[in-house]
Order: C-alpha cells, then sequence, then structure tokens
C-alpha cells in the first residue's frame, strides 16, 4: 500500500521543486520523522542486535540535515534500511521501515509521515492485540508532542488528508 498520494501537497514539495516547503521546512520534517523512528528503534534492535542498517539510516538522514551528506546517498540508504525489515517479526520490521521512511524524506519530503505511520504500527504491533488500540494512541500522541510548533497544522493537516493509505493509524 502507497503511503504517498497519487497528487502531492504543493507545501510537502521543495521551492526548487516547484512547492513551498522550505529548506528549514523540510529539515524539521526530516528531524520530526528521525525522532518518530528513533523512538521504536529498540523494537528492531532486539530482534536484530548485530544489524546497525536502520539506526545506521537515521544518522545519515540527520548528516543529511546537517548537509553533510547528499540527498542522493540518503535516498540510497532508506532500501538498505527497508532491506533490513525482511523476515523480521512485525515490531522489528515496521520499525526499520520507519527508519527507512525517516531517511527517504531527504528526496521527498511527504516521506515525513511514513516514519510516523510505521512507527506507530510498530508500537502497536509490540504488544498483546487486546493492547495494540492503546499502543497505538499512546505512541499518536508521543509524536504529537513533537511535532514542530510551526508546521503543526500542516502536520495535522496531512495526517487527516492521508490517514486512509497510512493504514488509519492517525485515527484519533
Amino acid at each position: 500500500m502507497p503511503i504517498l498520494p497519487k497528487e502531492r501537497d504543493s507545501r510537502l514539495i521543495t521551492i526548487r521543486r516547484g512547492g513551498s516547503l522550505t529548506d528549514e521546512d523540510h529539515h524539521l520534517l526530516a528531524e520530526w520523522a528521525a525522532v518518530c523512528a528513533e523512538h521504536v528503534l529498540p523494537f528492531f534492535e532486539s530482534a536484530s542486535p548485530k544489524d546497525a542498517r536502520p539506526r545506521d539510516a537515521i544518522a545519515v538522514g540527520r548528516a543529511w540535515i546537517r548537509g553533510e551528506v547528499p540527498m542522493r546517498d540518503a535516498h540510497k540508504t532508506a532500501f538498505v534500511a527497508n532491506a533490513a525489515a525482511r523476515a523480521l517479526p512485525d515490531p522489528a520490521k515496521f520499525a526499520a521501515l520507519a527508519a527507512g521512511q525517516a531517511v527517504a524524506v531527504a528526496h521527498v519530503a511527504a516521506h515525513y509521515l511514513g516514519a510516523a505511520a510505521y512507527a506507530i504500527r510498530a508500537a502497536a504491533a509490540s504488544v498483546a492485540p487486546e493492547d495494540a488500540e492503546a499502543a497505538r494512541m499512546w505512541e499518536l500522541e508521543w509524536q504529537h508532542k513533537r511535532i514542530p510548533t510551526r508546521l503543526r497544522e500542516l502536520v495535522l493537516e496531512d495526517q487527516r488528508a492521508r490517514n486512509a493509505i497510512c493504514w488509519g493509524v492517525f485515527t484519533r
């Protein structure tokens, strides 16, 4: 299931690509995505303690924010993190996919929401089925408290707009 809509929101397209997203706001979205992915990274690391690919992907995303890594390198790293998700239990798989989405923000800003969605899925999958809804809501609220203030309305609007293609994880 795709997490990117067929028609992109121009507010999530950088100015140099014809949208209205500034580099500073792009970096804020990338950092928020990294924070969301990093929060659930222990689910991956407990299942694959010797596999550093998702953690490394988050670090590459942050290096891109600082201007130390070109976008193309960050984009390639997303595939590496996603590959780490294969054949793992859902909490670990979703945590690795969250890291892949977080580093992919360098290439397409709209991937920030995929990092948040996969992190919520990881949290919900990490508990017994009867506790999944409470874990989902807890992770959603945790994330909401960390949305950059000036992007809060944009992120909340985007969550509402893309909730259906993000498995309904943003339902409040």
